[in-house]
């Protein structure tokens, strides 16, 4: 093998090996430290409307941490269609979410008695 040749495969395999480490540790420009995404925790919120065809539910929540979202009103994919057989407008529940490929999906759903 020559010395271009050696010298390519010895990049490539840095490279591969490095790829994999990019995304998991975000580095705050301000602190330098990394820190990793807030775990989902439950949130409080309100049944507006339940689309148990489609799987979708209206919730008005409080703050999601982990997802750094502010309080507000809006549809939400459910996991498990059978969460929302219960459910119906003026419940109030509590909520884990999770955002996955842009969609925010409801993990678990409980009903607050």
């Amino acid at each position: 093998m020559n010395t271009i040749q050696r010298l390519l495969t010895i990049s490539a395999l840095a490279m591969g090996a490095a790829l994999p480490l990019a995304g998991h540790a975000q580095v705050s420009p301000n602190s330098g430290q990394t820190s990793a995404p807030a775990p989902a925790s439950m949130t409080d919120g309100e049944v507006k409307k339940v689309d148990l065809d489609n799987g979708k539910i209206t919730l008005k929540h409080g703050d999601i941490k982990n997802l750094d979202m502010p309080g507000m009103t809006m549809v939400f994919t459910i996991r498990d269609k059978g969460q929302l057989t219960n459910l119906k407008p003026g419940d109030k529940v509590q909520f884990m979410v999770v955002q996955e490929g842009g969609k925010m999906i409801v993990t678990d759903i409980q009903l607050v008695r």
